[in-house]
């Protein structure tokens, strides 16, 4: 008998809709932190992101016990689209976009794992870090945007282009003016320091 947390998305899937509920808590635990965060970068907004979360969970949970998802593609790809397009509607309904700071509450890089390192690595790793999620807070949505999908939730650009609705060379074009702007604003940055 196979261990529960070994099976692949699709056997939990299939185990959930045999009425399984064990089988999706695993599912659930495998990415909650992944999609949370992704959420939580977009909103900026702790308890906003708790709800929308929800909602992503409760439209899953719905569409899997329809018998409504189809098995191409990832799961959580799927998961991250859902999220990402409940983003999207609530700054649509909000008239603003995507705001990425860091706050006391939340930071991004608490999560990301470190080795043990001594003070001085772990001081100039923050000081970066800090200046990075300045930077990337910078620059026009769009180009933030697939920064983000990217860099923390590591799609590849045919899936930002299906996610974010535009072709797969406006994704790379977008990410290749932020890559610009970043250098450009750290360039500015150090003559300003000198």
């Amino acid at each position: 008998m196979q261990v529960m947390p070994m099976l692949h998305d699709q056997e939990l899937i299939a185990r959930y809709a045999d009425g399984d509920e064990q089988a999706f808590e695993i599912l659930l635990s495998r990415y909650k932190g992944k999609i949370y965060t992704s959420i939580y970068l977009f909103v900026k907004d702790r308890a906003l992101a708790e709800d929308i979360f929800q909602e992503v969970f409760i439209k899953i949970i719905d569409t899997l016990r329809r018998g409504k998802y189809n098995h191409e593609g990832k799961f959580v790809q799927w998961a991250m689209r859902i999220a990402y397009n409940m983003c999207v509607d609530y700054h649509r309904r909000n008239k603003r976009r995507a705001h990425i700071n860091p706050s006391p509450e939340f930071d991004i890089f608490d999560v990301l794992r470190v080795s043990d390192e001594g003070p001085e690595t772990m001081i100039m790793r923050s000081e970066t870090h800090n200046r990075i999620r300045t930077l990337v807070d910078s620059l026009p949505p769009e180009q933030r945007e697939v920064v983000i999908l990217r860099h923390y939730a590591d799609m590849s650009f045919k899936e930002i282009a299906g996610l974010t609705r535009v072709s797969i060379n406006t994704a790379l074009g977008r990410m290749r003016y932020a890559l610009i702007n970043i250098r450009k604003m750290m360039s500015e940055k150090e003559v300003v320091l000198q």
